[in-house]
């Protein structure tokens, strides 16, 4: 016998059993052949393994979104990693932001209050960017390719072996209707034979599947800890951005007051004498920055304020140079004469800063 007959005779028995299990199996659906039941065990975990890999992959998915929202970049990650390439680094979001405060800062000036709390944000943004990075390095590492590697690795091997199983299944229950439907002793002889040897070749994979099945705990205790991981490096950056937040809340509030920090002064404006305020006429408001000045509502509480009296800001201002006060719009600060200063200004107070206004 030569090689070309063997592999006609070889490709004749295939279609052969092909031809058979695809007869078996319209027939079970049909209900017109008896199906071989796996035992409730292994029916019990093959649905755990069916379950485990539904919620691995949205799970995985999921997390990559929360990682990289931007679909085009985990395209173009996906890519990469199947080229076996690095993927090229690029900005992030917060790191992009962060650069763009840090110009405009640099633009409006360093030495105003604006432009000095936009650099000051800007370096906060990229410090986080830098955090953000780890974050993603560290959960695809730890995390993902853990479960990337049970869908793509064992998950596989434990869907080829239960493809086997089943075809083992089709054979054995296609011998047996053969052995039914035969009529003589010779014929019945061949099917028994059949039989036995179907039946041990189902039993011998039922085995391997099951044994690759029992894993899928093993699974979970590692896809357990992979979790743990996964949360504490989401924890870390957390932490990582809480801190640089309140670091960059207390310079703030270092380099500038309250007033400047917040929208709603409506606690500072409410607790000046509405019956005393009075608006300073057109010409005088121009020059001095836009204030509304609110006198003391009696000559003895102005003998005691030496002169000073509170002011609203009516409109921003940034200083022109460092003898005056930056101002923002709402805010409420002292204002006082002094001798020998030009008419149109005034003497601004806030804390501890002073400057013209």
């Amino acid at each position: 016998m030569n090689i070309m007959d063997f592999n006609v005779k070889k490709l004749a028995a295939d279609a052969g059993t092909f031809l058979s299990r695809a007869v078996q199996f319209t027939e079970e659906k049909l209900g017109q052949a008896e199906k071989t039941e796996l035992d409730a065990h292994l029916e019990n975990l093959l649905s755990k393994a069916e379950c485990t890999k539904m919620w691995t992959e949205k799970i995985m998915k999921q997390t990559e979104v929360l990682l990289q929202p931007n679909p085009n970049a985990r395209i173009e990650e996906f890519v990469y990693e199947k080229l076996d390439r690095k993927a090229p680094s690029r900005i992030n979001n917060p790191e992009l932001l962060g650069q763009y405060m840090i110009d405009a800062g640099t633009e409006f000036g360093p030495g105003t209050a604006y432009g000095n709390a936009l650099i000051k944000c800007g370096e906060t943004q990229k410090r986080i960017g830098t955090a953000d990075r780890e974050l993603i390095q560290t959960s695809a590492l730890n995390f993902l390719t853990p479960l990337r590697n049970f869908i793509e690795g064992d998950y596989k091997t434990i869907a080829k072996e239960r493809k086997l199983l089943q075809n083992k299944r089709l054979d054995l229950d296609a011998a047996k209707t053969r052995l039914k439907k035969a009529k003589a002793a010779e014929t019945r002889a061949s099917s028994e034979q059949e039989l036995r040897i179907t039946q041990s070749e189902f039993d011998r994979q039922a085995e391997i599947t099951r044994l690759l099945l029992e894993g899928i705990s093993s699974t979970h205790a590692h896809h357990l800890r992979c979790l743990n991981d996964f949360v504490e490096a989401q924890m870390t950056y957390y932490a990582q951005c809480y801190q640089y937040m309140l670091d960059l809340q207390k310079q703030l509030g270092r380099c500038f007051p309250s007033n400047y920090l917040c929208n709603n002064n409506q606690t500072s404006v409410t607790s000046l004498p509405s019956a005393s305020s009075n608006v300073i006429g057109s010409s005088a408001m121009a020059s001095t920055s836009g204030l509304v000045i609110t006198s003391p509502s009696n000559p003895h509480d102005l003998k005691e304020c030496s002169g000073s009296r509170k002011a609203r800001v009516l409109y921003d201002y940034d200083a022109a140079n460092s003898s005056e006060l930056s101002l923002l719009a709402d805010e409420v600060i002292t204002v006082f004469s002094v001798v020998g200063m030009d008419s149109d200004w005034l003497m601004g107070e806030r804390g501890n800063q002073k400057g013209k206004v």
